[in-house]
Parts: C-alpha cells; sequence; structure tokens
C-alpha cells in the first residue's frame, strides 16, 4: 500500500522547498522501505526548473545536490543493515545504491498534465523523462458506439424497461451517449 503525497504550493514556495518535499518523499522510500505516490500536476509547476528534478527522479532515481554529504552519510548509516541484508557491501557506494534502488522500487509519481495547448509538447523536449520514463493513460472522450454498448449490458437486466426491442429500452441506451456531454 501506498501513500500519496503531493506538495502545497504557496507564493513563497521555490525549489528549496521542492528539494525538502522530496526529500521527505525519498527518506519514506529509501530508508523506510515505505511505498509513495508522489501526485504532482502541471497547476504545481510554479518555476520549470521543478521539471528538472522531476526529469532526474524519473530517468535514474536520483536528484543531484538533493542531500549535502553529511546528510548522505546519515542515509548510509540508516539503511547498512537492510541493504547487508539484501547482500550489498558495506562501502559507501553500495550503501547509496541500495538507498536508491529502494527509491525506484518504491516510489511512484503520477503526473496529471494537460495535454492542451503547446506546454505538454515543449516540456517533453526540454524533459524527456516525462515521456520516456512514464506511462501515459490519455483520456478521451469515449466513442458513441461504446457509450451504447455499455449502456446496453447495464440496462440489460432491469425488467422495469420492457423488451430488448422496446421503445422504453432502446430511448434509455440511446439517452446514454447525451448523458455524458
Amino acid at each position: 500500500e501506498c501513500q500519496v503525497m503531493s506538495i502545497v504550493i504557496s507564493t513563497t514556495y521555490m525549489m528549496a522547498d521542492l528539494k525538502a518535499d522530496l526529500q521527505r518523499m525519498c527518506h519514506k522510500a529509501g530508508v523506510r522501505g515505505e511505498g509513495v505516490v508522489f501526485l504532482f500536476t502541471d497547476g504545481q509547476i510554479t518555476e520549470e526548473r521543478f521539471l528538472v528534478a522531476i526529469n532526474d527522479l524519473l530517468s535514474s532515481g536520483e536528484v543531484a545536490d538533493l542531500y549535502p554529504t553529511e546528510d548522505k552519510d546519515g542515509i548510509r548509516n540508516t539503511v547498512r543493515m537492510a541493504a547487508k541484508s539484501e547482500g550489498y557491501s558495506e562501502n559507501p557506494e553500495q550503501l547509496w545504491q541500495f538507498f536508491i534502488h529502494r527509491i525506484k522500487r518504491n516510489l511512484h509519481m503520477s503526473l496529471c498534465f494537460s495535454p492542451v495547448g503547446e506546454a505538454l509538447r515543449a516540456r517533453a523536449r526540454k524533459f524527456p523523462a516525462l515521456v520516456t520514463c512514464t506511462v501515459i493513460d490519455w483520456f478521451q472522450p469515449w466513442p458513441e458506439d461504446a457509450l451504447l454498448s455499455v449502456a446496453d449490458r447495464k440496462l440489460h437486466h432491469i425488467d422495469v424497461l420492457g423488451d430488448a426491442q422496446g421503445a422504453v429500452r432502446t430511448g434509455a441506451v440511446a439517452f446514454f451517449p447525451y448523458s455524458f456531454s
């Protein structure tokens, strides 16, 4: 099970605040081994530099300069026992790789961007991991025949609508596509 986390944008929210939020998420995922979903929308992009961090996290599992050296040492010490139990050696590089591996396994990102306009296209060119390191779900309107099929199946067992070819049932089924527009 994953905990959904998001950032709260304010007029004073800057890159340092995003890094602090990312540190908290990475700590949960990498040190504690807990599942985290980072929900991030295009409305939360107050600085394009945010996407540099998101791109790095998507492509490699780590953000450059997210942690000062002393914090990295503390993280390595904290994950030492868990890393040893999974066969990692105790050298600093291996301990850090264990931490990053856990982040990749436990931190999931849900990016909610609107495809309308030029913004997503321009951002995808500048930050390729937004496209190459994600699964894209496009939510488009359903075709009318699909809505009719669903309506027919869902209303099939309701006896009060009458015969399968009756006017009431066919009218109710025919209404479904219009109820979603």
